[in-house]
């Protein structure tokens, strides 16, 4: 059976856009950390895990579940985290949703709102825990902030999510 149509056969072919922009999208906002921001502390949040989770939690069978390791990758190398810690932590991330897929019947909004919140705050401190593991050195509560930033901008970044997807299915 077919997860994104519900019917039998073969999937629908997409066009290049179709798979290019949720792609492109995730990368765009991984590209963010690179912007010419001076903080004193980390505020900005990780725009790239909230694009992925928005697309992932918009649309379930968009992406197997090994898609988060090469995104994960471009986001350490765009990032400048240590790498390898996206490429784990957005993989389980990605795995914990499959999980929890399993388990809840639907989802409402508020739901998918709470998964993303926190996934996002296991992100980062995971991305937290790498950086100390690196050699950093930056209180916990540095982190609190990008965690906030993170949780109340998702519904945005699901919104922008599913402009593009309306733009990429047309």
């Amino acid at each position: 059976m077919n997860v994104r149509t519900g019917q039998f056969g073969p999937p629908p072919v997409l066009s290049a856009r179709a798979r290019i922009v949720p792609v492109a999208a995730t990368m765009a906002g991984s590209m963010v950390s690179g912007l010419p921001v001076i903080l004193d502390q980390p505020l900005l949040p990780p725009a790239g895990l909230m694009m992925l989770l928005a697309w992932r939690l918009l649309r379930p069978g968009l992406w197997p579940v090994w898609a988060a390791l090469p995104l994960g990758l471009f986001d350490d190398l765009a990032s400048g985290q240590p790498v390898g810690s996206a490429m784990l932590s957005w993989t389980l991330i990605f795995l914990a949703i499959e999980a929890s897929e399993r388990t809840l019947v639907w989802r409402d909004y508020v739901q998918d709102w709470l998964i993303a919140a926190l996934c996002l705050i296991g992100g980062i401190v995971f991305g937290y825990v790498a950086a100390l593991a690196a050699g950093g050195a930056a209180p916990f509560a540095v982190i609190v902030p990008q965690m906030l930033m993170a949780v109340l901008l998702f519904p945005m970044t699901a919104r922008l999510c599913a402009r593009l997807d309306q733009w990429r299915l047309r």
